[in-house]
C-alpha cells in the first residue's frame, strides 16, 4: 500500500455538492492542509454544461453511478434507475438545477428533536451566505402551456407567486436554477474550481475510498484505490461528504453499522451502529401526463430537424430557449388535503412527455404534471452487499409501504386531475393518457401510483442526525460527529433526519457551510 507523504489536516471523501464546499471553506486558511477524493471523474462532459444535457448525463456510466433500486412491491414490483453524479460536482452536475430552500417547518422540525442551530431563523443567513457563491437565474424561455397551468392552479386555489424560498411555498411560481447566463452552475464551478490554485488544497479524482481506517476509537485516515492501494492520514477529521448512498456505504465498509449485517460478511464490527444505512427516503413523482392541442411544447420541437437546429441555434446566439431548460420548468405547492398543516405535496411542471429520462419524446404534443408527496413516512436502507468497494450496495426504498403515502399519492394525483380540468387549459384540450381516465377508484389510482411513480432523485436520511443522547438509531450528533468516535463526521444529505420539503440540492449546500462552520471554517 502507497502511503502519501504528507499528512492532510482534513481529509474529504466526495466532491459532490457537500465536499466542493467542504473543500473551499477548510482550505481557506492556508496553514491548513486538505485532501479531496472524489471516486469519479472529471466534470469536462459536453452534456454537463448545457442544462437540457441531463437528459444524456443520466443514466449515461460516465457521469452517473448508475445505481438500481430492490423491486419496490408497491411499485409494481419494478426496480427503478437511481442517478448519482459520478464527476466533480457529484449530483450538482448532472441534477434539475432547482434552487430550493425548503419550507421554515422542515428545520423547526429538525431543531425539535434536539438538534441545536438547525431551526429556520438559524439557518436562513447560511442559506443567505452560500448564495453568494452561486448563479440563481429565473428561467429563460416561457411556455404558452405552463403559463396557462399557473392559471388553473390558481382556479383550484393556489395561488401565484413570483418566487419560491421565504418560508411558506404555498403557490405556483416559475423554478429558480443553479445558471449563469443560461448554463449549468455547479458546485465544482461555484465552490471547487475557483480554488483549485491553493497549495493547501489537492484534489484526486479516480479514487475510491475502501474504508476508514479507526485506530482506537479515532478516525486516523482513508484508504482507497487510485492507481493502486493507497492511504492517507488525518491529523484532524476524515469528513464523509459521498452522499446519502456513498457515505453509509463507507461506514459499513470501515465496520461502523449493523452488527449482524457486517458480521455475516466478514467485515470485522468496529462500531455496532444500527442506524448507518437506515432511514432512508426520497420523493418519489408520479408522473400523470396529458396531450394537448392547439399549442407548442418541447415533444414536436425535439422530433424535429428543424426545430433541434432552432433550439441549438438559439442556444448558441443568445444562450436561450429550450436548451437552457432543468426537466421541470414550473412548479407548486399545496395541501393534499385541509388537515395538512402545510404545503405537502409539490408538482413539477413539464412542457414534453416521455415513458422514462433517457427514453425519446412523444411524437405528440403533451404537458406532464408531476405530482410528489414532500413528507413521506415510507422508509428503506441502504446496506452493502459485499466487501467489496466497488459493489453496488442494495439501495431498497420501499416506496408507497405505507397506507398515508399511498392516501397522499391518490389525493395528489386527484387534485392534479381538477387542475387539468380547470377552464385555463380547457382551449387546449388536456386528454389524460397516463394512467388514463378509466382510472377512478383509490385502489386503482394507488396501483396506478405505483406504475407511473419514480424517483426526483432526492435520496436522504442514511446517516441521520439526532441531538437526544437516547437516540440509538441516530448516526451523528447535532454537530455532525459521528457517535462513539472521534475525528469521523458525515456531511451531506444523509445526516437529514426527516426529508425537506423541496429540492434537496440547497439544503445540501447548507449542511456543508454548517459542518464547515463546526470545524471552525464557515466564513
Amino acid at each position: 500500500m502507497t502511503v502519501l507523504p504528507q499528512q492532510y489536516d482534513y481529509l474529504i471523501v466526495g466532491a459532490g455538492s457537500a465536499g466542493c464546499l467542504l473543500a473551499n471553506r477548510l482550505s481557506a486558511n492556508p496553514d491548513t492542509t486538505v485532501l479531496l477524493l472524489e471516486a469519479g471523474g472529471q466534470d469536462d462532459y459536453f452534456w454537463i454544461r448545457i442544462p437540457v444535457g441531463y437528459l444524456y448525463t443520466i443514466a449515461n456510466p460516465r457521469t452517473d453511478w448508475c445505481y438500481k433500486t430492490e423491486p419496490d412491491e408497491h411499485l409494481a414490483n419494478r426496480s427503478i434507475h437511481y442517478a448519482r453524479g459520478k464527476v466533480l460536482g457529484g449530483c450538482s452536475s448532472i441534477n434539475a438545477m432547482i434552487h430550493m430552500r425548503g419550507q421554515k417547518e422542515d428545520w423547526d422540525h429538525w431543531a425539535s428533536l434536539g438538534n441545536r442551530g438547525w431551526s429556520w431563523d438559524q439557518v436562513l443567513p447560511v442559506f443567505r451566505r452560500v448564495e453568494q457563491d452561486l448563479f440563481i437565474e429565473d428561467p429563460r424561455v416561457r411556455w404558452e402551456v405552463i403559463d396557462a397551468w399557473r392559471e388553473a392552479a390558481a382556479e383550484c386555489g393556489i395561488p401565484p407567486l413570483r418566487e419560491f424560498n421565504h418560508g411558506d411555498n404555498f403557490g405556483c411560481a416559475y423554478f429558480q436554477m443553479s445558471q449563469k447566463r443560461g448554463r449549468r452552475w455547479s458546485a465544482a464551478d461555484a465552490f471547487l474550481k475557483p480554488v483549485l490554485h491553493r497549495p493547501n488544497l489537492k484534489v484526486l479524482t479516480g479514487a475510491l475510498v475502501t474504508r476508514v481506517r479507526i485506530e482506537g476509537a479515532r478516525a486516523a485516515g482513508v484508504e482507497f484505490r487510485a492507481g493502486g492501494e493507497q492511504y492517507a492520514a488525518a491529523k484532524r477529521e476524515v469528513v464523509l461528504a459521498a452522499g446519502a448512498i456513498g457515505s453509509p456505504q463507507i461506514l459499513q465498509l470501515s465496520g461502523i453499522g449493523p452488527g449482524a449485517h457486517l458480521q455475516g460478511l466478514g467485515i470485522p464490527v468496529v462500531q455496532d451502529s444500527p442506524g448507518v444505512g437506515g432511514n432512508l427516503h426520497d420523493h418519489l413523482q408520479i408522473r400523470m401526463q396529458y396531450k394537448v392541442r392547439n399549442v407548442r411544447t418541447l415533444n414536436e420541437m425535439a422530433n424535429s430537424l428543424l426545430g433541434k437546429a432552432a433550439m441549438g441555434l438559439e442556444y448558441l446566439l443568445f444562450r436561450t430557449g429550450p436548451l437552457t431548460m432543468p426537466p421541470s420548468q414550473a412548479g407548486a405547492f399545496a395541501r393534499s388535503d385541509p388537515s395538512q398543516p402545510t404545503a405537502n405535496i409539490e408538482w413539477h411542471v413539464q412542457p414534453l412527455s416521455l415513458d422514462k429520462f433517457g427514453d425519446p419524446l412523444h411524437p405528440f404534443p403533451a404537458i406532464t404534471p408531476s405530482v410528489c408527496n414532500l413528507r413521506p413516512t415510507s422508509r428503506g436502507h441502504v446496506r452493502i452487499k459485499s466487501p467489496d468497494p466497488a459493489a453496488h450496495p442494495e439501495v431498497r426504498l420501499n416506496y408507497l409501504s405505507t397506507p398515508e403515502d399511498r392516501r397522499v399519492a391518490v389525493d395528489g394525483m386527484r387534485f392534479t386531475r381538477r387542475i387539468m380540468a380547470a377552464k385555463a387549459l380547457a382551449r387546449f384540450q388536456p386528454e389524460e393518457f397516463r394512467p388514463g381516465p378509466a382510472i377512478q377508484s383509490d385502489r386503482e389510482l394507488a396501483r396506478a401510483a405505483g406504475e407511473l411513480g419514480t424517483t426526483i432523485f432526492h435520496p436522504v436520511g442514511t446517516c441521520r442526525m439526532g441531538g437526544l443522547g437516547d437516540d440509538a438509531h441516530a448516526v451523528v450528533d447535532d454537530r455532525l460527529r459521528v457517535r462513539g468516535l472521534s475525528g469521523l463526521r458525515v456531511m451531506d444529505a444523509s445526516v437529514m433526519p426527516r426529508i425537506t420539503s423541496g429540492n434537496t440540492n440547497a439544503p445540501t449546500y447548507v449542511i456543508a457551510q454548517m459542518g464547515a462552520g463546526f470545524l471552525g471554517a464557515g466564513d
